[in-house]
């Protein structure tokens, strides 16, 4: 079977990497110059993976519904992915907030291990490759088409196509909110995303603003965290 998956964050290329693990034929399509962009910039750069709290526990500090993702990491814990990233030689270790981080500290650690491991299983991987349309015949997908580096429309086959694409978090990582816009031309709704996590920018002096975040009901542990 041939796979096409567009997008090389973490997503894509785990998404990858189980598909040529089962002997299917992948192609990586990611549309920046290199793989997993965002990825270097996850922690500060130096990757916050996962956490180490029960699924159970995890899943009750995630905003709205939660819920939907039981079947997901039910299917694919963080000890999963913990031990795929030993295996591949990253070894973690955990720090407050129940945050797992590489021994090293650096993000590219991370990075590399997927890299290392999608070249082992030989997956084609192509950068610099933006996919403009997903074809699809008698309802179902038969390919993807995609601009090249050297501006060309390739026309690209495949038996399943696995849209990775991120959301629209970080325009300059190449999060631009494509894969919404892909999931729709083929018949996909698409709920309306907001903001989950965004920095505050103040001018306020340091009292005022600790009176102000104290105030609101999205920092019920505030005056924990400002006194760290």
């Amino acid at each position: 079977m041939k796979v096409v998956v567009i997008g090389g964050g973490p997503a894509g290329m785990m998404s990858a990497i189980t598909a040529a693990e089962k002997g299917d034929e992948v192609i990586v399509l990611e549309k920046m110059n290199a793989l997993g962009r965002k990825l270097l910039i996850t922690g500060k750069g130096r990757c916050n993976i996962t956490s180490s709290l029960d699924i159970k526990d995890f899943i009750s500090n995630v905003p709205g519904n939660g819920k939907f993702l039981y079947s997901s990491f039910q299917n694919y814990t963080n000890k999963d992915i913990i031990n795929f990233l030993q295996k591949q030689g990253v070894q973690v270790k955990e720090e407050r907030g129940n945050r797992i981080f590489p021994v090293s500290d650096k993000s590219k650690d991370v990075l590399d291990a997927f890299i290392r491991k999608m070249k082992e299983l030989k997956i084609d991987i192509r950068t610099n490759s933006k996919v403009v349309k997903i074809e699809v015949k008698n309802e179902e997908v038969k390919g993807v088409r995609y601009i090249n580096k050297e501006g060309n429309e390739i026309l690209e086959n495949a038996d399943k196509v696995i849209l990775a694409t991120g959301g629209k978090s970080y325009p300059n990582t190449g999060s631009t909110g494509d894969g919404y816009n892909l999931a729709r031309s083929v018949g996909h709704n698409i709920t309306k995303i907001k903001p989950s996590l965004v920095p505050i920018a103040v001018s306020d002096k340091k009292s005022e603003t600790e009176d102000i975040l104290k105030q609101s009901k999205a920092f019920p542990q505030i005056e924990q965290v400002l006194n760290l």
